[in-house]
């Protein structure tokens, strides 16, 4: 199936807004003439647009929003509209049949009004000042949270429990009998008083701890625990990966690790571990770690909330970065601001050196780089069928040096050559931001990935059976399930917590082994070399 043009692309993401708009002219307009099909007509072509930005366009439904055209607006326009058609329908014969109807009408939305401050109290009062992974948090009384059509999806909640008055509205309007209406909007009454008397129940029945209990459960944590050394993280939706490297060498130091985040969706991003996580997103309460027995934080990345936990001074703060290159982010002078920076050998010394940004070379600690630990040391030519060779491009920076990334200029021919050689396993591993700023990076890397899928179809060589598959889905599935953390739909941060409690013992063992045995899958479910 061939993709559509750009512009048919462009006018499809605005398809449901332009419906929507103009449902809402063709209702006014029937409601004025009045005309019973292009009533009916345009008040469902809104409601099928409505469903339309909810469910696959939210970015819009937040930018009508911002212009004060947000649910609540919308649909009360709908159904008045429809009050007014009908009025006009009828021909003001039967005023006082539908008054009761507009009252009907006016409490229902009084009742999500209601609802809605009730979800937003709820909210508060579930919205921890920190939250924790690993860590037994059974003192803080966290109870499973509300559906989340109650608390957190609004603009759904209107637009479901209203679809009863709106439809029996519609069939009024085509039948010329209130009962209808009024039964419709007797179950929105009904949905609506429901879910409130649901959300007061969770205001009064037994809370989670309020803040001050929490901080005072998390000072107590800190002299019990009493952490030796920590990862401190901040970054955006799509830099977790910078911390994930780190978490193996993290757990390798011994004494008692800490993961401090302050971030709160970036408790889900961090990959498995047995490690207390932290996530802290306001300073006041970052800075009790003061009071701890943390003394050094390893830093992988630069960020606008790292000065917030440099002003600790019980605290020493090592810059590990999250890669080395030759790009001007290896030799930033904000690494000033840490105690010492650790590189992984001479030539990062001699790059801060020539930079000269400020940092003296006695603040320069060569520690090696940790994640190349199990890659072994040189003990003389390949024996096996294959030399597996690892080609890892840097990303391409922002300055727009070509020369940050070999991907743009070389990357095509240094795969095509490998992938020449019989004799070659190749193992491709671009930085994860590839592409993120120069789309030329983006489009070569598309391409190498091409060449190498097509020589994996071309592949000669005796191929495994049907159970190298099974074996590697078994695996698959098994690592999966020690890793992967799996909530309730429904489940909030604060539920979150509560389920990732300590883990059990052992874990970090049998996560190495399904991780050991799923490697070894892999690798069997490939074609074998030829003889």
């Amino acid at each position: 199936m061939q993709p559509l043009p750009p512009v048919l692309r462009y006018a499809a993401k605005f398809l449901p807004v332009a419906v929507l708009a103009v449902s809402f002219v063709a209702q006014a307009a029937a409601a004025v003439v009045p005309h019973l099909v292009l009533l009916v007509t345009a008040t469902t072509a809104g409601l099928f647009a409505e469903a339309a930005l909810h469910r696959w366009r939210p970015g819009h439904v937040s930018l009508l929003a911002k212009v004060r055209a947000d649910v609540m607006v919308r649909r009360l326009t709908c159904d008045f509209l429809l009050i007014v058609g009908l009025l006009r329908l009828t021909g003001h014969r039967q005023e006082w049949v539908y008054l009761p109807l507009v009252l009907g009408l006016l409490l229902f939305y009084g009742l999500h009004f209601a609802g809605h401050a009730a979800a937003i109290r709820v909210r508060g009062t579930r919205t921890l000042p920190l939250l924790t992974r690993n860590v037994d948090a059974s003192a803080l009384r966290i109870t499973p949270a509300p559906p989340a059509l109650l608390m957190r999806r609004h603009g759904p909640r209107l637009l479901l429990f209203g679809l009863p008055a709106t439809a029996g509205l519609l069939v009024t309007a085509a039948s010329d009998r209130p009962q209808f209406a009024a039964a419709g909007i007797a179950l929105s009454v009904a949905l609506a008083a429901g879910s409130l008397a649901g959300l007061v129940w969770c205001l009064v029945r037994r809370r989670p701890a309020s803040s001050d209990e929490v901080l005072d459960w998390f000072d107590g944590w800190l002299a019990d625990y009493r952490p030796t050394v920590g990862m401190y993280f901040s970054g955006g939706t799509s830099s977790a990966y910078q911390a994930n490297m780190w978490l193996d060498s993290l757990a390798g130091l011994g004494g008692r690790p800490v993961i401090v985040l302050r971030e709160r969706f970036m408790m889900q991003r961090i990959g498995a571990t047995d490690i207390p996580v932290i996530c802290i997103p306001k300073v006041s309460v970052l800075l009790r770690l003061e009071q701890s027995a943390l003394k050094l934080l390893i830093h992988p990345a630069n960020s606008g909330k790292t000065s917030q936990i440099l002003r600790i001074p019980s605290i020493k703060h090592a810059f590990v970065n999250h890669g080395e290159s030759d790009k001007l982010s290896s030799c930033n002078p904000y690494a000033k601001a840490y105690d010492q920076v650790w590189v992984a050998g001479p030539a990062a010394r001699e790059r801060y050196a020539l930079a000269d940004v400020g940092i003296e070379d006695h603040d320069v600690v060569e520690v090696g780089r940790p994640q190349l630990a199990p890659i072994t040391p040189y003990a003389g030519p390949p024996t096996g069928a294959y030399t597996t060779v690892l080609y890892a491009p840097t990303w391409e920076g922002w300055d727009g040096n070509p020369g940050n990334t070999s991907v743009v200029l070389a990357g095509e021919n240094i795969v095509r050559a490998l992938l020449a050689d019989p004799g070659v396993r190749l193992l491709y591993k671009p930085h994860p931001m590839t592409g993120s700023v120069d789309p030329l990076a983006g489009a070569a890397n598309a391409r190498i990935q091409a060449l190498i899928h097509e020589a994996n179809r071309g592949r000669t060589g005796p191929r495994p059976g049907p159970q190298a598959a099974a074996e590697l889905a078994r695996r698959t599935a098994e690592l999966d399930r020690l890793t992967a953390s799996s909530f309730r739909a429904d489940a909030d941060d604060a539920e979150r917590m509560r389920v990732q409690s300590t883990p059990e013992a052992g874990r970090a063992e049998a996560v190495a082994a399904a991780t050991a045995a799923w490697e070894a899958a892999h690798w069997a479910s490939l074609p074998r070399a030829s003889t």
